[in-house]
């Protein structure tokens, strides 16, 4: 129930944020506010799980310093249970015309023990406007993790989108409590359709993930049960507040 309440109580933000906010960009015209959910889908998986996935953002804050929160999760809709669920909150300052730095706290509530983070990260355009978010993570515990997300958006005409992305987790050392181990412990690789059906504000898509844990993360997985790999389908949309 703790879980399924911080599960909706994120994506509740997404509103709330920019709701709340709209009073202050009223008085404070240097004051920019936004919400968006880069993803929220049904994945159908190839042993027939269906599970229901977010991730999103919303910020708050002026060109020079931003509040930011971002969360993503997915829940499995047959065992009405969570594979995964993450929280962030962060502070975000520019460090070139591209780039941003951020810092701040995560949160983590899958299916074993939660975990907090302190967060140091890196987000913005590269050459050939490749997005990129790439974070630095420290455990409660002391142990030292990273991610790299890297997205690109093809045009492919004035409303179709080609997205593909890839999310690579790197563990520098292990945490069994939660099933992690050293090195390249899982990616996540996705292409999506799009078609910007309201501007960006509303556009749905269709496309697919394929998901596979590396190393002694899969043996753990193994050990537990659960699957090491495997393809999806995706049927989702955009949103933008």
């Amino acid at each position: 129930m703790k879980k399924r309440f911080i599960a909706f109580a994120s994506i509740a933000v997404l509103a709330s944020l920019s709701l709340a906010n709209q009073a202050w960009a009223q008085e404070k015209a240097a004051t920019l506010y936004g919400a968006q959910l880069e993803e929220f889908e049904y994945r159908s998986g190839d042993e027939d799980e269906d599970l229901l996935a977010w991730n999103g953002d919303a910020f708050v804050g002026t060109d020079e310093l931003k509040l930011r929160w971002l969360g993503e999760g997915e829940y499995d809709l047959d065992k009405a249970d969570f594979e995964t669920l993450e929280n962030r909150l962060v502070l975000q300052i520019p460090v070139s015309s591209f780039f941003d730095v951020k810092g701040g706290v995560r949160l983590d509530a899958p299916k074993g023990a939660d975990r907090w983070y302190g967060v140091l990260g890196l987000t913005g355009l590269a050459p050939q406007w490749f997005e990129i978010d790439a974070d630095l993570f420290i455990s409660e515990t002391g142990d030292a993790s990273a991610r790299l997300d890297v997205e690109y958006e093809l045009l492919l005409t004035n409303y179709w989108i080609l997205t593909p992305s890839v999310d690579i987790n790197v563990a520098f050392s292990d945490d069994r409590e939660i099933g992690i181990g050293s090195g390249i412990s899982d990616i996540e690789a996705g292409m999506r359709l799009s078609y910007d059906l309201v501007d960006r504000s509303f556009s749905p898509y269709l496309g697919f993930v394929y998901e596979r844990k590396f190393g002694q993360t899969k043996d753990f997985a193994k050990a537990e049960g659960e699957d090491i790999e495997g393809w999806r389908l995706v049927i989702g949309t955009k949103l933008m507040f």
